[in-house]
């Protein structure tokens, strides 16, 4: 992953009133690195809310297929006024035709949604849209548990496979690939830096999942790198290749815990 990803921790410096810039304009070019990106089309499908009804856990799902029989390779995701706004990168250990995901996100407020398809021929495909929220400031909100007892079990993951649905079976056959989805929920706190703690009101430090790797069958599949902008405990839902007998997760925090957690299926 390249390291300008990790660094883009605060969205671009404020600028006068009487310019046009955007967040985007900003992040844009860190992203990019003089790539010219080409209108997605149908190539990325972006299911988010019109406004959410929990800012501190809205899902968005994205797909995305690579054009003219293109492999894809990574996929970002971009909040573009969150604090951390390079929210998640989804990279595959090998190039695929089609690369589908959800995850639950942390909102801080309305913003401009981009995503970042990566083609393994270096083609760059994007996609915007837009997130109402309900207000709620989610990435300064207070803990939405007892953070002494989520550290007590940070680190323990879920890992659930589900058969898609007929539609999803007939995507599988066209494109020879996922039939069926692999959840994996985390138990983490995931804070932002900028969430105080309710009895000293001093500020808790930044802690989030920084990297989940995904091995499927004992072989690499993708990895995840993560930001502040993931919920609290987030979930992640990832379609996988038909056949699927065993996943092994293991998550890295920004504090250097990794946790590690595998589960047999009997296949899909």
């Amino acid at each position: 992953m390249r390291p300008v990803l990790l660094c883009l921790l605060l969205a671009a410096a404020p600028v006068p009133a009487w310019t046009a810039e955007t967040a985007w304009d900003g992040i844009a070019p860190m992203l990019l690195e003089g790539r010219t990106p080409l209108p997605a089309g149908k190539a990325i499908r972006i299911a988010s809310p019109y406004r959410t009804e929990n800012d501190a856990r809205t899902v968005i799902g994205v797909e995305a297929e690579g054009p003219g029989g293109r492999l894809i390779q990574r996929v970002t995701v971009v909040l573009d006024e969150n604090p951390m706004p390079v929210s998640a990168v989804l990279e595959l250990a090998r190039p695929h035709p089609r690369l589908a995901f959800d995850i639950t996100f942390r909102i801080n407020g309305p913003t401009p949604l981009h995503v970042l398809a990566e083609t393994a021929d270096g083609e760059v495909y994007l996609a915007e849209g837009f997130v109402k929220t309900s207000g709620q400031g989610a990435c300064a909100a207070p803990p939405g548990t007892d953070p002494d007892a989520t550290l007590a079990r940070l680190g323990e993951m879920n890992l659930e496979m589900t058969p898609l649905g007929a539609a999803g079976r007939l995507a599988a056959l066209a494109h020879g690939g996922p039939e069926a989805r692999l959840g994996i929920g985390i138990r983490h706190p995931s804070l932002s830096g900028l969430q105080r703690d309710q009895v000293t009101l001093l500020f808790i430090p930044m802690r989030y999942v920084e990297r989940l790797k995904i091995d499927l069958d004992g072989q690499p599949f993708a990895a995840l790198t993560g930001s502040i902008s993931l919920s609290e405990n987030p979930e992640i839902g990832l379609d996988v290749p038909a056949g699927t007998r065993r996943a092994e997760a293991t998550m890295t925090d920004t504090d250097g815990i990794v946790a590690h957690a595998g589960k047999d299926f009997p296949g899909y």
